[in-house]
Formats: structure tokens, C-alpha cells, sequence
């Protein structure tokens, strides 16, 4: 079982203000910060922490299409709550990826999710169950 994942951040101020906000529409709280960095988490399950990058690693980009990480998803109760964060994500200016296929981006019927991206450009997938 995943028992935590821990992200680095170009910007930890923006990213905690994108992440907090974002999350806390599914359940999760801010259950810690420091001067560093910040973590999230819903009950006992897994939990999400943030850091800022270190100076001398911040000239390296991130891309989802490199080698790493490609992107989070999260399993969202229903289609009502995709469609909620979509409605929050729109009034937030959050960027949305395929949104020209919401909510069916993966084609078909059957998968009913919302691709966004964070702040560093990490992809984020909310998913009905």
C-alpha cells in the first residue's frame, strides 16, 4: 500500500495556496507545514507532502513526458464531484488539459475524469469511481 508521496516545488507559497484549495474540495486538510514545505492528507490514507526545491536544483524543469513522474490521479466519488472541480478549476483559472474531450478524454464512455495542471505543470486526473 502507498504510504506517502513527496513532490518538490518551484514555488512553495503558490503551490501550497494550488494544492490546499484544490484538495480540500475531496477531503484532504493541511495536516503540517514548516518553512520548507507542507503536506496534505485525507484520513489514514496515503498522504501528499510538498517541498520546495533547493537552489541548486531549480534550473532543472520538470516535463511529464520525461523519465518520472507523470502525472497524479485521484479517485473522486462521482461524476457530480468531476464535474464540481471542474466548476472550482474554471473559476480558478487552473489550466485544463483535453478539455475539448471533457469528460471523456481517454475516449469511450466509461472513464469520466478532469485532467488539470499544477503549478510546475505536473498533470492531475480526478476520476469518478
Amino acid at each position: 500500500m502507498l504510504h506517502h508521496i513527496e513532490i518538490y516545488v518551484s514555488n512553495l507559497e503558490k503551490s501550497c495556496k494550488y494544492w490546499s484549495e484544490l484538495l480540500n474540495n475531496i477531503g484532504y486538510a493541511k495536516t503540517a507545514h514548516w518553512d520548507g514545505g507542507f503536506t496534505l492528507a485525507i484520513g489514514d490514507e496515503a498522504y501528499l507532502t510538498f517541498v520546495q526545491v533547493e537552489e541548486r536544483h531549480a534550473s532543472k524543469n520538470y516535463h511529464r513526458s520525461g523519465v518520472g513522474l507523470n502525472h497524479l490521479a485521484f479517485k473522486v466519488k462521482d461524476r457530480d464531484a468531476v464535474d464540481a472541480l471542474r466548476a472550482y478549476c474554471l473559476e480558478q483559472d487552473i489550466p485544463s488539459l483535453y478539455d475539448d474531450r471533457y469528460p471523456f478524454a481517454n475516449g469511450g464512455s466509461d472513464y469520466y475524469a478532469l485532467f488539470i495542471e499544477d503549478p510546475d505543470r505536473i498533470k492531475v486526473e480526478f476520476v469518478a469511481s
